[in-house]
């Protein structure tokens, strides 16, 4: 297929905030919001009684944790999320004084104003720990966040992702934040036959956790347009690792440059934004319109200062249309039911510290 072929049979140019440049939105503080004390009092009122009364962590929904002033600006950023830049950083959780459980709970509460809270592994975590475990991506049952390996840009398989940062590493594990709104744009301006391969499906390894009646992979393209949206999914080292499987191709010369030249643009300090996470930050990522990426990172020798932070996976009801294929790796496409890691028989928990 030429290029011009190519461009006829690409969407068009995304406009708008979603697609963004970091260095400019380095010079901006827009996308950084701030906790006022009263919204934090709104926090701590609600998580003291939830957690006075010793309830449940998985099943707070919204209505169990009022956020009478909070909750509206809630909605607001994520709308920002969903339909703007595609991310935002809100800042100012007192987890310092805070116990674990108290933390936990004023975190779970706060996401669920955002959506509907999902299992993110086998064991039915709907609280996810983003900790250093001592184990290897080698390993191909690990995930990259049970390591302090860089984790390279990706997306995680629901609509929003969203990390509470309890305490930093001693140097390194910064955030990263890239559009794949851009990353297609200048795919599309340099070289859109390259681009068009990343529209077709490429099998990527569900690294041991396989839902009943699901192959050990799925197949999704990197990038999907339905209904005048575009969508990313994407995780070159589970795309690369999904070749030991039966009946998975090799990798064609064209995917191998495709993906290289995606990558290549995500890794341009022209494109991404770097930040620091501090304690008490919670970040949202929209994950079909932002890649995100953390940098390695030394602990530190202590165990209670070793990095640490809290993650929630969501599924928004007012979150944008997917083609069916997503079903693949969401198990649905129904707005607010959809995303996760769903195994048969798997009980949902939300543990207080890494298992």
């Amino acid at each position: 297929m030429t290029d011009t072929d190519a461009l006829l049979s690409l969407p068009p140019e995304i406009q708008g905030p979603s697609a963004w440049y970091g260095p400019e939105l380095a010079r901006r503080a827009d996308w950084l919001e701030y906790l006022s004390p009263t919204e934090v009092s709104e926090v701590e009122r609600a998580m003291s009684r939830l957690v006075s009364e010793r309830h449940d962590i998985v099943t707070i929904r919204g209505e169990d944790f009022p956020l009478p002033t909070l909750g509206p600006r809630l909605r607001r950023l994520l709308d920002q999320a969903l339909n703007g830049r595609g991310f935002v950083l809100l800042r100012g959780l007192p987890v310092e004084s805070w116990t674990r459980r108290e933390s936990a709970t004023a975190y779970f509460g706060i996401g669920a104003h955002l959506g509907a809270a999902l299992s993110q592994n086998a064991q039915g975590h709907v609280l996810g720990h983003v900790k250093d475990l001592g184990r290897s991506s080698q390993d191909p049952d690990v995930r990259i966040y049970q390591t302090r390996e860089r984790q390279t840009y990706h997306t995680d398989s629901a609509d929003i992702v969203c990390l509470l940062c309890l305490r930093p590493a001693k140097s390194g594990g910064l955030s990263s934040l890239v559009s794949s709104m851009t990353i297609f744009n200048e795919m599309r301006r340099r070289r859109p036959g390259l681009l068009r391969v990343l529209f077709d499906p490429i099998e990527t390894d569900r690294r041991g956790e396989v839902p009943e009646g699901r192959k050990p992979y799925f197949s999704i393209p990197v990038f999907s347009w339905r209904e005048g949206f575009l969508s990313a999914i994407y995780q070159r080292q589970y795309i690369e690792s999904a070749r030991r499987f039966p009946g998975v191709p090799p990798l064609t010369s064209a995917q191998i440059e495709a993906l290289d030249l995606f990558d290549s643009l995500a890794n341009d300090p022209s494109l991404h934004l770097f930040m620091e996470l501090q304690p008490g930050d919670i970040q949202i990522v929209h994950n079909h319109t932002i890649l995100h990426d953390r940098t390695a990172f030394e602990d530190w020798p202590d165990p209670e200062r070793k990095r640490h932070l809290l993650r929630l996976w969501l599924a928004p009801i007012n979150a944008r249309p997917l083609p069916p294929v997503f079903s693949e790796r969401f198990g649905s496409v129904v707005p607010g039911k959809r995303g996760g890691v769903v195994i048969r028989d798997t009980m949902l928990k939300a543990p207080l510290e890494p298992e």
